[in-house]
C-alpha cells in the first residue's frame, strides 16, 4: 500500500511540473537569468532629449507610426515609417534588436504611445516615445 502511495505522488509531482513548465512557457514574458520576470516599459521624453538622442547617438533609430500619406507629407530626416496599425504581437522585421534605442511619434501622441506600448510588451527594451510632429520643432522632410 505504501508503495502505490509513493507512485502516486511521484506521478502527481511530475504533472505539476509540467503545468508549471507549460504556463511558464505559455507567457509572453522574458525569463532572465535568474528566473524573474522581465518586463519592459517604454519611456516618455520631452521632444528636445529626443532631438538630443538623434544628434549624438548614432544606434538611435526614429519610428515614425502614422499612416503612410501622413509619413510622405512630411516626416522627420532619417525617420522609418512602421504603422502602428501594423504593430501586433510579432516583432517588426525592420526592428530585429530587441535591446535598440527607438525613438518613437505620431502625430499628436497618442498613437506613438500604442506603439510604444505594444514594442515594450513584445520585448523591447530600449524604447522612447517623444509625441507628435505636430509639436515638432526641428524640422521635417517630404518624400517625393
Amino acid at each position: 500500500m505504501n508503495k502505490l502511495w509513493i507512485i502516486i505522488s511521484i506521478v502527481l509531482i511530475i504533472i505539476a511540473g509540467l503545468v508549471v513548465v507549460f504556463i511558464v512557457l505559455g507567457r509572453s514574458q522574458i525569463i532572465d537569468g535568474d528566473g524573474m520576470e522581465r518586463k519592459f516599459t517604454y519611456t516618455q521624453i520631452p521632444q528636445s532629449q529626443a532631438k538630443e538622442m538623434m544628434d549624438n547617438d548614432e544606434s538611435v533609430i526614429v519610428v515614425d507610426v502614422r499612416r503612410e500619406d501622413e509619413y510622405k507629407a512630411g516626416h522627420i530626416e532619417g525617420a522609418i515609417l512602421i504603422p502602428n496599425e501594423s504593430i501586433d504581437t510579432t516583432p517588426p522585421a525592420e526592428l530585429p534588436d530587441m535591446d535598440q534605442k527607438i525613438l518613437i511619434y505620431c502625430r499628436s501622441g497618442r498613437r506613438s504611445k500604442e506603439a510604444a506600448q505594444k514594442l515594450a510588451d513584445m520585448g523591447y527594451s530600449q524604447v522612447y516615445e517623444f509625441g507628435g510632429i505636430i509639436d515638432w520643432g526641428y524640422g521635417t522632410v517630404r518624400d517625393e
